[in-house]
């Protein structure tokens, strides 16, 4: 998974931002967080990151909206952030997830920014502090508190919640008569009509997000049909399998690829929205699957010769938005904890996650942040508001969700069968229960 949080966890991380120099890991007294600053001495807080921290006349919104919630525990506190960073250089081989599960592991930095499945790991292990007791966490959605909670502490709290969905060409849509699907059927009608008037592949598709059709198809019903908790911890006691969730989702999926409306050979090629998105714009493909702030950006689908859209994935239960987040974490061993979780509170409070979100225009993970969103993303907006979604990662859940579907969902690819893929989740979820 060398790539895996540069491109996948790109949406995960969306909005982030951020590093640059700072030590790496290097000790000092924990007895006096002291550092120079010009003539001056104050505090230093150590965060881990993939990206630099953006300069001052930056033009990366999502970099820029980070820095300046971080600008502003700086004022507040009088101390200082200092960014220690990933890159591929550096590290070689090792992805992101790697790094970071080394150096929460030795204690090196102060406050992280993680991928769900390392928060779950950490968490696990008892490496992260319990942010519950935050101000700012009395202020959360509850599908933050749901996705980010392990054991019962509350261990990693993101910026912005981000929403998978399909972004459609309206207009190709339009000249083929054709409404914007709902359900499986309609929208495997919708690729038939397509390819039959000569779109040679209906759904431009890439070999990290796939498994947002997946998750569409398997949780629908179980995050909007009934006892949510009741039957994740199911799961989790092994009375039910994953692989009974997430068989109907690969049948479909490879329904999708048989029938030539994904092209599964070169999607394993690409990488997120630089694969398939030159095709998207060229309005050659009607129908690609991005994160939110990809609608914003105008590296990414930000501005369409078209009218763009941007639904839920279909499922039984109509058009379904598919969430997944990262989360800010504290190091419960690091050397300068207590000042961390004050940053936290700066940074995650809501008068920093209104800033954050008016700059990206994304959703807040606080319930009391509200902001205008873009009409291309009002469809997809208005099912979150109702409370109509899935997660694709769920602290709560001992088997792994958003890595370890990716991961599988590239067997498909690479022409395993679905008895295969679901062999392979019962295998973890196995795992899980020893």
């Amino acid at each position: 998974m060398k790539k895996y949080f540069n491109r996948a966890a790109a949406a995960l991380l969306a909005g982030v931002m951020v590093i640059g120099m700072a030590a790496c890991g290097e000790k000092k007294d924990p007895s006096e967080n002291l550092v120079k600053r010009g003539d001056k001495e104050g505090k230093i807080v150590v965060l881990f990151a993939p990206m630099e921290r953006s300069k001052p006349d930056a033009k990366n919104a999502a970099r820029t909206a980070f820095d300046k919630t971080i600008i502003l525990a700086e004022d507040k506190l009088g101390l200082r952030v200092e960014y220690n960073t990933y890159t591929s250089e550096s590290y070689q081989e090792k992805s992101y997830d790697d790094v970071s599960l080394d150096r929460i592991e030795h204690h090196m930095d102060d406050l992280y920014l993680l991928n769900p499945d390392v928060i779950q790991k950490s968490a696990a292990e008892g490496l992260l502090e319990d942010l519950s007791g935050l101000a700012c966490a009395k202020n959360l959605r509850e599908v933050v508190k749901a996705a980010n909670t392990v054991d019962g502490k509350l261990v990693g709290i993101p910026q912005e919640v981000v929403v998978y969905g399909l972004f459609v060409n309206k207009d190709m849509f339009d000249e083929y008569d054709l409404e914007l699907p709902n359900t499986p059927d309609e929208f495997l009608e919708c690729c038939r009509v397509f390819k039959e008037n000569g779109i040679e592949t209906p759904v431009g598709a890439n070999r990290w997000w796939l498994e947002t059709f997946v998750f569409a198809q398997a949780y629908a019903d179980l995050y909007n049909g009934g006892d949510t908790d009741a039957a994740i911890e199911a799961l989790n006691r092994g009375e039910r399998k994953y692989s009974e969730y997430m068989r109907s989702g690969f049948e479909y999926l490879k329904e999708m690829m048989d029938l030539g409306y994904i092209d599964a050979k070169t999607a394993y090629t690409y990488e997120a929205i630089e694969g398939e998105g030159p095709d998207f714009m060229a309005q050659k493909t009607p129908i690609v699957m991005a994160y939110w702030g990809a609608a914003n950006a105008d590296t990414a689908y930000g501005k369409p010769d078209f009218n763009l859209r941007v639904i839920g994935f279909p499922s039984e239960q109509g058009q379904m938005p598919v969430i997944s987040m990262t989360g800010m974490s504290v190091c419960s061993k690091g050397e300068n904890r207590q000042d961390a979780l004050e940053v936290l509170e700066v940074i995650l409070s809501d008068e920093a996650l209104q800033v954050y979100a008016e700059t990206n225009k994304v959703i807040s993970p606080s319930k009391n942040v509200e902001v205008d969103c873009i009409p291309a993303l009002k469809p997809l907006n208005e099912l979150v508001d109702e409370g109509t979604y899935v997660l694709a990662s769920n602290a709560g859940m001992k088997v792994e969700q958003w890595g370890n579907t990716c991961l599988i969902v590239r067997k498909l690819m690479e022409g395993a069968s679905v008895d295969e893929c679901m062999a392979e989740f019962d295998r973890l979820q196995e795992e899980s229960l020893k």
